[in-house]
């Protein structure tokens, strides 16, 4: 798994979402019993976590903030961390595989 694809996959999963309103993320998810909102603030969690994993660092709880349109900043952002971290090709793959299953989720 390279850079360029789990960079992709995030971008297709936030294409996806940047433009729901409140009521979108509210909706239960295809897959499961839960909001959007909360499956995708759990792939933010498990981002961050591969993150600190990465950086030798504990891991830390990614806050829920009250407005769920910043979802997908937040994911952006422990993305960022989680490369600029240097993860090898297997946490890269396993990071791509969560962004995919919550997108396909949605």
């Amino acid at each position: 798994m390279s850079v360029a694809e789990l960079e992709q996959a995030v971008r297709l999963l936030v294409g996806q979402v940047g433009h729901w309103e409140q009521p979108r993320w509210a909706a239960t998810a295809t897959a499961g019993n839960v909001p959007r909102a909360d499956l995708v603030h759990r792939l933010v969690q498990e981002v961050a976590n591969l993150a600190a994993d990465a950086e030798g660092q504990p891991r830390r709880t990614v806050p829920r903030l009250d407005n769920d349109l910043a979802l997908p900043d937040q994911l952006r952002v422990v993305t960022a961390d989680l490369l600029a971290a240097g993860a090898d090709a297997e946490v890269l793959t396993r990071a791509a595989a969560e962004v995919t299953a919550t997108r396909n989720a949605l």
